[in-house]
């Protein structure tokens, strides 16, 4: 249950735009547009009916998702995108790596917005939710990396917007996002998110869950993997710049045959693409469904600035 509700306003159901008035409008349309704006403040609130996980709906797609496709294999599962730094961060950038353009956000979404301190089953946990608390139309969860908090998948500027956009595709299509603080990646951090799991699935009763990853972060993804009880709550993950697990094929996600998107960068420093592609490779081969995209000279975190998030979400709620 949630012991504290700290920032921002609960929401629920669909975002509704913001109602402009021109002082000429009529005394009708201005009735109308005064009981339009507290019937959508009510629905943010109170948590409207749940609608069906996926497709999701373009959310500034002409900006994110047009992205040039250098190489494809594995019958379409294995991709390389075009990726240049000049062009995705200090073109897109106001300024760079730390605030994108402008026109690259949508900030409405920030009345969805909640930081919380949940208690499960005796763990203290801090998230930024983002939607509805209940009855979501879906799940996803963000888990950082190291010397990160939950402001990182909560930040509207940096990594390009990309975690703005991620917030208003959930928010906006009836589903709720989760970004925690994770104090550790070991078996207690695995342990505190498989709570968040659980109260995820809890407060939206049958509805798909998806877990996402970045760099150490993935080691709770890998943890989770082998959590039969989070397993049968999981839709399924993504797993950007991460470190590989040789033992996966032995999870309860892998017996599940639950779908996993990889994305990494061709020269990350930190975590090899090559180990992640290999396990890929394997995975594809034995007929698993997984994808592979592959950012052509990216770095460590270029798959959190540029993961197409409609695309990976659609085929996971697809697969």
């Amino acid at each position: 249950m949630i012991c504290v509700a700290g920032r921002g306003m609960a929401s629920g159901g669909r975002l509704q735009e913001t109602i402009r008035m021109r002082m000429s409008t009529s005394d009708c349309t201005v009735i109308s547009a005064i009981a339009a704006f507290f019937l959508s403040a009510v629905v943010l609130l109170s948590g409207g009916p749940a609608r069906a996980a996926g497709p999701l709906g373009p959310f500034k797609d002409d900006l994110f998702s047009k992205q040039t496709i250098l190489q494809t294999g594995d019958d379409g599962a294995f991709e390389v995108i075009d990726y240049d730094e000049m062009r995705d961060i200090n073109g897109r950038d106001q300024v760079p790596q730390k605030r994108v353009q402008q026109k690259y956000v949508a900030l409405g979404i920030r009345k969805a917005q909640a930081d919380e301190t949940l208690s499960l089953d005796g763990i203290s946990l801090d998230v930024t939710r983002v939607g509805p608390a209940q009855n979501a139309a879906f799940t996803v969860i963000f888990i950082h990396g190291r010397d990160g908090d939950r402001r990182l998948g909560a930040n509207d500027y940096s990594f390009g917007g990309n975690f703005n956009r991620l917030k208003n595709l959930a928010a906006g299509n009836g589903g709720v996002y989760y970004s925690p603080t994770v104090k550790s990646f070991d078996s207690n951090g695995v342990a505190a998110i498989a709570g968040l799991i659980r109260y995820a699935s809890a407060q939206s009763p049958g509805r798909p869950v998806i877990l996402s990853c970045a760099s150490m972060g993935s080691q709770v993804c890998w943890g989770i993997a082998r959590d039969e009880a989070s397993v049968k709550r999981l839709k399924g993950m993504l797993v950007m710049s991460g470190v590989t697990d040789p033992d996966f094929t032995r999870s309860a996600f892998y017996r599940a045959k639950l779908p996993l998107w990889f994305a990494h960068g061709s020269r990350d420093p930190v975590y090899s693409a090559s180990d992640q592609q290999a396990l890929f490779e394997k995975l594809h081969k034995a007929k698993y469904p997984t994808r592979f995209t592959l950012f052509q000279t990216g770095n460590h975190g270029t798959p959190i600035r540029m993961i197409d998030w409609r695309r990976v979400l659609n085929w996971i709620f697809a697969a």
